[in-house]
């Protein structure tokens, strides 16, 4: 294979949309699985939709993934400038050599004129294209429509009767006839150009072997194989990934609130990077293998073009839960407590500047729930039982402390507590081995109650080191309460 040289181009509209990252994470994994480079190009060519610090929010979402460019706006690999608005002298020269070579002319039809046109053509029923009225004006007519004051666009010719040969690497042969297409255009009145020509003047310049990307933008693909064609450039090799639908199995949309469809919204929620990283490979591309948690590492490694389906992905949110799940496991509880912090810090459970004892005391609970989370977030509502100054008993919990056992066992596990010096896990297991022998309740009779009776539920973590982080006092007074309710 040629060098390889791939490039994700985002616009500056927004946030880092999911199917964006994907976009970009496959060009990566695709570029160092070949020794390649990974370019990042910002598309900035629609000033109107361009938000302000909108490149910034991008770049810090693929530096949070760990897909890192090696060229770009912040790191000039020889081919720069990375910012489209920075390089209108390089489009300039190339949307006038396909003007003196007739390859591409001015037209002057205004949007009132276009819209119409476009809305007799609906009425017969064909489909609406440009018609070309423009396409072969005199130099007299148009110095007439100049003297009027009408700023031209300048579209591209398109050949008549052509077919257009699209050579995927993922979806294989794929043809378009040019007599679906109309002249479109390749520069605005103002001399900006469209998306279509400037990516292709600027692949070709940036020496861009494979132009990895979402299906949605295969019906580009024609466009800009005939300016490449026109300006005599070579083609680099197309490859369109599926499209990713929504659980209902809908086209994803940018309005869609049935799911986060940001990064920087898994971000804010505490995921670990390298979990949305495992996710977003696995939508549309398979492993070999029956494995489906994988290192960047293992990803790069593994991943092939060959592998990635035609169908479209379907995002599973029971499956990113799982693969969050299985990286907050395996995480040290130092890093998942640090990510913690902040979320119980901003609901009022801990101090915002921690003390030694508070920070350790705070890394035993999310230790205790580590194994059930799946982002940092729900650690507030997980740990919820800690933080309560009363603990109520409703539905299967009053059922349990109103057993005619309880009062006896409650007792007893007050007086054990009480007499308790070092009030730790362990000793705590003791204690309640002494409540057994003193009361003869065992098993579910005797953990049970005492469960409810500390938590105010009947599952949970494991129970003498929930005793321990709930605390001495707070313990006592929940003990003492269940034994007058159960009385």
């Amino acid at each position: 294979m040629t060098d390889v040289r791939v490039r994700f181009a985002p616009s500056p509209t927004g946030h880092l949309h999911i199917g964006g990252a994907r976009q970009a994470l496959f060009n990566y994994l695709f570029a160092k699985h070949h020794n390649g480079k990974f370019i990042i190009r910002i598309e900035d060519t629609d000033q109107a939709r361009n938000v302000e610090a909108a490149t910034d929010k991008l770049l810090n979402s693929m530096k949070w993934l760990g897909v890192v460019w090696d060229e770009g706006p912040d790191e000039d690999g020889g081919f720069g400038p990375y910012r489209s608005m920075e390089r209108m002298d390089t489009y300039e020269k190339y949307v006038q050599q396909l003007l003196d070579q007739d390859l591409a002319y001015y037209c002057y039809m205004t949007s009132e004129e276009l819209e119409k046109e476009r809305e007799e053509q609906l009425a017969r029923g064909e489909m609406p294209k440009y018609s070309g009225r423009d396409r072969n004006l005199t130099a007299d007519e148009r110095a007439a429509y100049e003297a009027k004051g009408i700023e031209p666009v300048v579209r591209f010719k398109v050949p008549g009767s052509e077919t257009i040969h699209i050579d995927d690497a993922i979806r294989g042969e794929v043809s378009f006839d040019t007599d679906g297409i109309g002249d479109f255009i390749i520069a605005r009145t103002d001399g900006v150009p469209t998306y279509n020509f400037a990516v292709s003047v600027d692949d070709y310049l940036m020496k861009i072997s494979h132009v990895i990307r979402g299906e949605e933008h295969l019906s580009n693909t024609p466009r800009q194989v005939m300016i490449y064609q026109a300006l005599g450039f070579t083609s680099p090799t197309f490859a369109h990934a599926p499209l990713i639908l929504n659980p209902d199995r809908q086209k994803m949309s940018k309005r869609d609130e049935s799911i986060m469809q940001f990064v920087e919204q898994y971000q804010d929620y505490g995921y670990l990077p390298e979990a949305l990283v495992n996710f977003l490979a696995l939508l549309g591309w398979s492993p070999v293998g029956e494995e489906e948690i994988f290192t960047m590492d293992n990803l790069i490694e593994q991943f092939s073009l060959e592998r990635v389906s035609k169908a479209p992905a379907v995002f599973d949110e029971s499956k990113l839960a799982w693969v969050g799940n299985q990286y907050m496991k395996s995480a040290d509880v130092e890093r998942v407590t640090e990510l913690s912090i902040p979320f119980l810090q901003k609901a009022g459970r801990i101090s915002e500047n921690l003390s030694a004892d508070e920070h350790a005391w705070v890394t035993s609970l999310v230790g205790i729930y580590q194994e059930q989370m799946h982002y940092a977030a729900e650690i507030v509502e997980l740990t919820e039982l800690f933080f309560k100054e009363h603990v109520d008993y409703e539905g299967e919990a009053a059922e349990v402390i109103g057993a005619e056992h309880v009062p006896q066992v409650m007792e007893s596990l007050a007086r054990q507590i009480d007499q308790l010096d070092v009030f730790e896990a362990d000793e705590i297991k003791k204690a309640i081995k002494a409540v057994q022998k003193e009361t003869g309740a065992k098993g579910k009779q005797l953990f049970m109650p005492i469960r409810v009776a500390v938590t105010g539920q009947t599952h949970g973590p494991e129970l003498p080191k929930a005793i321990e982080l709930i605390g001495k006092d707070a313990v006592l007074a929940r003990v003492n309460k269940a034994a007058q309710q159960s009385s």
